[in-house]
């Protein structure tokens, strides 16, 4: 099977060996079917690994929470904001590294080797804070956990959008991104487990041990992620066949058919200002980070779980159903809007959903009501896998400006989740009818400010239908709403 080929390297301007680009010469389609399978069945069990390192990622970031129940706070001695100020600060490393981090991702040929290094740093760091003695000493180590932690997620995602096509990545997204709630479920399990059992072992509190052990997990992971983290389609691989990897780059040069190539030609550059100069970037990463806003009560979710007055083991083990529901609901959501090519509405029904659910607690202190409420709550995290989607559906022109683009809108909501855990201070507890009132307002913000979004692009979809049709042209790149 032979492909005809074109020194074009617009597409992949940062890859130092860079393979051509395809051109229109298909295989005998059967052939194309046959192969395309095989090379998504790979990648699918590899995103299946990014999403375990995930679900560590995830655990390492939001186990204060968990041992927060388990005396943390007597014993670093937290007084007054502290527990909240060790939240946030995490957020402030994190949004740091983002735009730098997918920069340079993008410019090297080995995305696996650099990732695999920050997965077991954040591992060593969160052993690190379990051995902290002070409020100084948490906080140094959450900030670097941040700063370590902040590569994996946007990283990830830029690579997402160099394998697949637009209408299989808001799939895979959920799929990637629902490590968040699975790490939410398993997260609580493990975490009553260690806090039940661990308490005094080797002199060291229960809390201390929850640390040590997801710490170490993570570790352990990441000797195995040096060889099971693919790179970039242009980079060769063990796992791929030529035929396969051929055809990987051949399907995102036919996701750039009917853009007009001199808006994405990167010359020389990092795709920073491109990226920033874009007001759509802007749009969805404000929106982004005004929805991160309502999203914050899952900082707090053992805190919120606690209020129904169960002891710590039980309530961790509450906390895991509503996070098993979200997980199954985003792969539904996902899988639906992938197939109508719709991002907008499939937004708007987790956020109402999510709206339901903050009105029930604020309504209620019944505690069936209460529980229930967490249900409806947890499901305003598929929105923003839908909405991760939508920004890179929305970025099409360069690999450099997208990899800018998801990192830009990451971190703007890691920015909104620095002051978001001030939203929740003890004093309103436990009712938290300030917190919850907050969380409708961003969110319903948030939708406002994507329904505007919406229509502007149902609008330049509408002009390029019509300039087709004038011209005799075929149908060409429509935006995603």
């Amino acid at each position: 099977m032979e492909y005809q080929r074109l020194s074009n390297t617009e597409i992949y301007p940062d890859v130092e060996e860079y393979t051509p680009t395809l051109v229109d010469a298909d295989p005998e389609p059967n052939r194309r079917r046959e192969v395309e399978r095989k090379l998504l069945r790979k990648l699918d069990l590899r995103v299946w690994f990014l999403v375990l390192v995930y679900i560590m990622n995830y655990m390492d970031r939001n186990n204060m929470a968990a041992a927060r129940l388990k005396g943390l706070e007597e014993d670093l001695r937290l007084t007054g904001q502290e527990f909240n100020t060790l939240i946030s600060v995490l957020f402030i490393g994190y949004g740091f590294m983002q735009i730098p981090s997918n920069i340079y991702l993008n410019r090297i040929r080995r995305p696996s080797l650099y990732l695999s290094c920050c997965v077991f740093l954040w591992g060593i760091i969160s052993i690190g804070t379990g051995a902290a003695q002070g409020f100084r000493e948490a906080l140094a180590s959450r900030f670097f956990l941040g700063f370590s932690e902040a590569v994996y997620y946007p990283g990830v995602l830029l690579m997402l959008s160099r394998w697949y096509k637009r209408d299989e990545l808001g799939l895979r997204m959920a799929y990637f991104t629902g490590g968040s709630s699975l790490a939410n479920a398993f997260g609580s399990l493990i975490a009553s487990g260690v806090l039940a059992i661990m308490d005094g072992k080797l002199g060291y509190q229960a809390w201390r041990w929850l640390f040590f052990c997801e710490g170490g997990l993570t570790c352990m992971i990441a000797a195995s992620a040096f060889f099971v983290v693919p790179d970039f389609p242009t980079t060769p691989a063990f796992w791929l066949t030529s035929e396969e990897r051929m055809l990987a780059q051949k399907r995102m040069e036919e996701e750039l058919t009917g853009i007009d190539h001199d808006s994405i030609k990167v010359v020389e550059g990092s795709g920073l200002t491109e990226a920033l100069t874009d007001w759509k970037v802007w749009w969805l990463a404000i929106a982004l980070a005004i929805l991160n806003i309502a999203l914050s009560y899952s900082f707090f979710f053992p805190t919120l779980a606690a209020t129904m007055g169960f002891s710590p083991t039980i309530t961790l083990l509450l906390c895991a159903p509503p996070w098993i529901v979200a997980l199954l609901t985003s792969f539904c959501v996902m899988s639906h809007s992938d197939r109508t090519g719709d991002r907008f509405w499939h937004i708007v029904g987790p956020v109402s959903t999510g709206i339901i659910g903050f009105v029930m607690a604020i309504t209620s202190t019944d505690t069936l009501t209460r529980y229930l409420s967490l249900f409806f709550m947890a499901q305003i995290s598929v929105s923003y896998i839908v909405l991760l989607a939508w920004v890179s559906n929305s970025i099409p022109e360069s690999s450099s400006r997208r990899a800018v683009g998801i990192a830009f809108a990451n971190t703007l909501s890691s920015i909104s989740n620095i002051a978001s855990p001030y939203v929740w201070p003890a004093a309103w507890g436990p009712s938290y009818v300030n917190s919850f009132l907050i969380c409708i307002l961003t969110a319903t913000i948030s939708l406002f400010m994507l329904w505007v979004y919406q229509l502007h692009l149902i609008s330049l979809n509408k002009e390029a239908e019509m300039n087709e049709r004038a011209l005799g042209l075929p149908t060409g790149f429509r935006y995603v709403t």
